[in-house]
């Protein structure tokens, strides 16, 4: 840039020997105007290459933000996904478990059939299949205590019935109270498996 303006400052300058025509003048004013031009269309070019690089170097700025903030979310979700993962199988071992002994007591507690019973051995009888209620009535209690802290830890479980104190009223028949108890706890597993899905859905939708 200095050089050319040099140069057109030379070309401008007339030595005392120059003769001053007009065509000379007009010369020297079409040489200035060229110069003029070529330094516009330079300096036009400039600018373009530096609003060019301005936008280059803020997509730069916006990949590498885009970049950080996704990465970040992405480790913190993977990680929090893991552990959802982790803490729902042990949830569904403990639900297959339960819901396999819960379907062993209950086939046991159907096979008693008292009609059945021969009447020598009736004492005997009863006392092995109240030994059986009281044995169902034992496992539901500790596999309800168990269930109930997952669904403490899931905020919205729903809380297990209680076991009955009575089960086997006179004769060994099962009261009506006892099968409501016994198909509830049947589709618990099934229940809490759906509310712990929620659960991991709404997260996600919400993160």
């Amino acid at each position: 840039m200095p050089e050319r303006i040099r140069a057109m400052e030379q070309m401008l300058e007339l030595t005392e020997e120059d003769t001053v025509t007009p065509e000379l003048l007009d010369s020297q004013v079409q040489k200035a105007q060229e110069q003029l031009l070529l330094l516009r269309r330079q300096q036009e070019q400039i600018e373009k290459q530096k609003r060019e690089l301005e936008e280059l170097s803020r997509r730069q700025e916006e990949l590498q933000r885009g970049r950080a903030e996704m990465t970040d979310k992405l480790t913190r979700s993977l990680v929090v996904l893991e552990r959802e993962a982790y803490e729902t199988q042990k949830k569904l071992e403990q639900l297959r478990a339960t819901r396999e002994s819960f379907g062993q007591h209950l086939e046991i507690l159907e096979g008693i059939d008292p009609k059945g019973w021969n009447p020598a051995d009736l004492h005997r009888e009863l006392s092995r299949a109240l030994s059986t209620v009281d044995d169902a009535r034992a496992e539901f209690s500790q596999q309800r205590s168990r269930l109930q802290a997952i669904a403490t830890q899931d905020a919205d479980g729903v809380p297990l019935p209680e076991a009955a104190p009575e089960v086997v009223r006179g004769g060994g028949e099962r009261s009506f109270g006892q099968w409501i108890l016994i198909g509830f706890a049947l589709s618990l597993p099934l229940i809490t498996v759906g509310l712990v899905s929620l659960l991991i859905f709404w997260w996600m939708a919400k993160g």
